[in-house]
């Protein structure tokens, strides 16, 4: 099973495009790349979401575009079958993960809580997103769980912003943030790609 820090080449923010148009997709991809990222997340929040993702994928086809949001095996399969290079879940069950576990791409499980940390570790995972991170107890619940899954690296993602996120990756289980802050939606709607591309360059 291919670590999931590997596949993201040393790149330490997983960032998430939530869009329903696919042009507007593209071109936060575009400024993301411009920072130099080369992995993205397109969460699947909106009926057009695959759209999104496939738009993006034919405009850039070296870039490795994601899907998120995979919460059940239709969901999975769309995702897939539109070409998503990896995937990442805001959580697990024992179906899901059967399924991931099959699917032949990368995987991210999402995980807010020790049970479901075990469930992800016991179907082979050692990489996976904390989601909530805010509400699932951010910096104190993975510094309280790094002794007991000493092998489980994490990246969290949910209240992660530009104030916090370096706290995060200072955390020795820590080996990626993800969010959203980087795309400004007041940004995205005068189309001021620059500063997305700069926001990213913060992070990286």
């Amino acid at each position: 099973m291919v670590r999931f820090s590997e596949y993201m080449n040393g790149q330490k923010l997983l960032p998430i495009i939530q869009t329903g148009c696919p042009e507007t997709g593209v071109a936060i991809t575009q400024a993301m790349h411009a920072a130099g990222i080369d992995l993205v997340e397109v969460v699947l929040r909106h009926d057009s979401s695959i759209a999104v993702l496939e738009a993006i994928k034919s405009a850039m086809p070296n870039l490795k575009v994601g899907a998120g949001t995979i919460i059940d095996t239709p969901i999975l399969k769309d995702a897939l079958n539109a070409g998503a290079d990896y995937i990442v879940t805001p959580a697990v069950t024992p179906k899901l993960l059967d399924a991931l576990v099959q699917s032949g791409v990368p995987v991210l499980p999402g995980v807010s809580n020790t049970s479901d940390i075990a469930l992800a570790y016991q179907a082979g995972f050692r990489e996976m997103k904390l989601f909530p991170a805010n509400l699932a107890g951010g910096i104190n619940f993975l510094n309280g769980v790094k002794s007991v899954f000493r092998e489980c690296q994490f990246c969290p993602t949910g209240g992660i912003n530009g104030d916090n996120f370096t706290d995060f990756l200072a955390l020795q289980n820590v080996f990626a943030v993800g969010g959203t802050w980087v795309v400004d939606q007041k940004q995205v709607e005068s189309k001021n790609w620059q500063a997305i591309t700069d926001a990213c360059k913060v992070v990286l």
